[in-house]
């Protein structure tokens, strides 16, 4: 037979007497149709796309050279170690946000600072994420430099330097660095039907104004509501909860059951997705497609959102800094640590601290 045909090409080939075969494509369309982006690209690998899987969306993922180099291994904190064995190890990742990749790909962020600083944990169950954010004007003392707002580790030294001042004040080995560009990762937004937050207080930003209670964002909306810096009532935690919570609310439509009605807008999304994003290069993309293949059975219940503990706000000569919480912060990090964050969950409530997603 020859193997260059077409499905429907094939079934012209069958014998009169047997019953049509229906065409693989029509069934893997209907398939994916019904499926969470996550569970789609599996899907295609099994099918048969790795190989397209591979070269327009891992491939589409950008590389930043040279994190890791000049960290000194001897100081560096230990690998992490969960409390239960697991067949896989945890995998933790250094989160940065930024506006535009470019930037990110280029070392720089705006301001050359970063607006967002996240450490993120997949478990070694691979059944669970964990997402914690630090506060950007944290007063923390970023090695060589003294104190300063953690932010201003990225200005000095780059992610590199970023990533030393981070396992310096959380004591948790960041195992890969990754930069997301929130403008483009909204851009996804309409095509997932828009998203919803639960408001906690009304605020105005640009043209929206956000009312206390149940917004459904398009993609415009979100990024003034993502992008928000000022005359929010709890100010820089607040933002990182309106962070939190398109990511939340994203990840649940991505997971979703028929949130996507055509393969165009599949790959609308998944372009997206994977443009949004920037990795280290020790992350190749052999690496990264085996990492998604094993998160297959995570879901939006699986990942939780948590904020660094502080103290409070204060100010150091004419900044306004955030305070951490040394020894609440130490039991933060020591669940995380040890893969057993998420059954102490409860110990780290920051209901107050902004708005909530449904």
């Amino acid at each position: 037979m020859d193997h260059d045909l077409q499905p429907d090409e094939l079934d012209d080939e069958l014998p009169d007497e047997q019953p049509p075969r229906r065409p693989r494509r029509r069934v893997l369309r209907r398939a994916l149709l019904g499926l969470g982006v996550l569970t789609a690209v599996l899907a295609l690998l099994v099918a048969g796309g790795a190989w397209y899987v591979t070269d327009r969306y891992a491939g589409n993922v950008a590389r930043v050279s040279d994190v890791f180099d000049g960290l000194d291994e001897s100081s560096r904190p230990a690998e992490a170690t969960p409390v239960t064995a697991t067949t896989a190890a945890p995998v933790t990742f250094l989160l940065v946000g930024s506006d535009t990749r470019a930037d990110i790909v280029a070392g720089e962020l705006p301001d050359a600072r970063s607006d967002a600083i996240m450490v993120a944990r997949l478990s070694g169950d691979r059944q669970h994420v964990q997402v914690i954010s630090i506060p950007r004007d944290s007063w923390v003392d970023i090695p060589g430099y003294g104190m300063n707002k953690i932010n201003a580790a990225y200005a000095y030294g780059g992610p590199t330097l970023l990533i030393q001042t981070v396992e310096a004040v959380t004591g948790v080995r960041i195992d890969h660095y990754a930069a997301i560009s929130f403008d483009e990762l909204i851009s996804m937004t309409d095509a997932l039907g828009g998203v919803d937050v639960d408001v906690a207080t009304t605020t105005s930003n640009g043209p929206y104004t956000f009312t206390a209670g149940p917004n459904h964002l398009d993609g415009d909306m979100a990024r003034w509501y993502v992008g928000q810096r000022y005359d929010l009532p709890g100010g820089d935690f607040d933002r990182v909860k309106r962070q939190q919570n398109y990511l939340r609310s994203m990840f649940g439509k991505l997971f979703a059951a028929g949130t996507f009605t055509s393969l165009d807008q599949i790959d609308t999304v998944l372009t997206a997705v994977t443009g949004s994003i920037a990795v280290d290069d020790t992350l190749s993309t052999t690496d990264l497609l085996q990492l998604v293949l094993s998160a297959r059975g995570i879901t939006p219940d699986g990942i939780d959102f948590f904020t660094a503990p502080v103290l409070g706000t204060g100010t150091e000569g004419a900044a306004s800094v955030v305070y951490l919480d040394d020894v609440t912060g130490a039991r933060m990090w020591g669940y995380l640590q040890t893969d057993s964050l998420g059954q102490n969950a409860d110990e780290f409530t920051d209901e107050a601290l902004g708005d909530v997603v449904n």
